[in-house]
């Protein structure tokens, strides 16, 4: 269990990142709930961790803003005096052709999806390394593994979360900080709940399983990252896909 842990979860008030909330504070690691827009969201969140006898917090910053998330870790260590887990989860997307996509979408999705994770790893870390122990998760996806049309943006930051999940597990081994990432496949979120009944049904049947895939099930492998029973673990990518893509 995670008794004691202060866990950061980035774009925590909604989607896969609620999941991720919900099920650290069911383990016992009180849950910063980060967000950047729709406090109500966060505070739903929170509500129901404490709800549920968990420990919660919604704070929000713009993790692509490097002197915003510095500012942000440093209240939370004052107030916490550390941060044992953090998960890189919240992204954006931006979706085009890449003939016709705008400079500013290509930069808005690279600044959320991965410039945020470097600035929110690196404030992170220093506590992390001080302490002797950390879980760091990134959350790719699995066209990060794959590509897909359309989201040349989306699945290059996706990608780099997993080249720069490896290269971080290197660095930070020796102070028993492990570093994964988990990639998941399509979800039952906000992002999906827009696809319509013919495209559902192809992606469906491209997926093993037969079925999307819940917050929960990316929430539980996340969870297991965290724990003691992968502390063995690092630099490694977990993909929870339903079986449409495997390695």
């Amino acid at each position: 269990m995670l008794d004691g842990k202060i866990a950061v979860v980035t774009g925590g008030s909604r989607g896969i990142g609620k999941g991720v909330c919900l099920n650290l504070a069911a383990m016992g690691a009180r849950v910063i709930v980060n967000f950047v827009s729709q406090p109500e969201a966060a505070e739903m969140t929170v509500a129901e961790i404490c709800a549920a006898g968990g420990q919660a917090e919604a704070m929000q910053f713009n993790i692509g803003q490097g002197e915003a998330v510095q500012q942000a870790f440093k209240v939370i260590l004052e107030k916490h005096g550390q941060i044992d887990i953090l998960v890189n989860n919240a992204g954006i997307t931006r979706d085009g052709l890449l003939a016709t996509m705008k400079e500013e979408s290509w930069d808005a999705v690279l600044d959320t999806n991965l410039k945020g994770a470097f600035f929110c790893t690196k404030a992170a870390a220093r506590s992390m390394m001080k302490k002797r122990w950390g879980r760091i998760v990134n959350i790719s996806s699995v066209v990060g593994a794959t590509g897909n049309a359309g989201q040349t943006n989306y699945a290059a930051a996706k990608a780099g979360l997993i080249g720069f999940t490896k290269s971080v597990a290197r660095e930070y081994a020796s102070r028993n900080i492990t570093v994964n990432a988990v990639a998941p496949g399509y979800i039952e979120t906000d992002m999906t709940s827009s696809l319509d009944a013919a495209v559902k049904e192809k992606l469906l049947g491209d997926i093993p399983l037969g079925r999307l895939g819940t917050a929960a099930d990316v929430a539980k492998a996340v969870g297991f990252l965290c724990g003691e029973g992968a502390c063995y673990i690092t630099g490694h990518c977990l993909h929870v896909n339903g079986g449409m893509h495997m390695e």
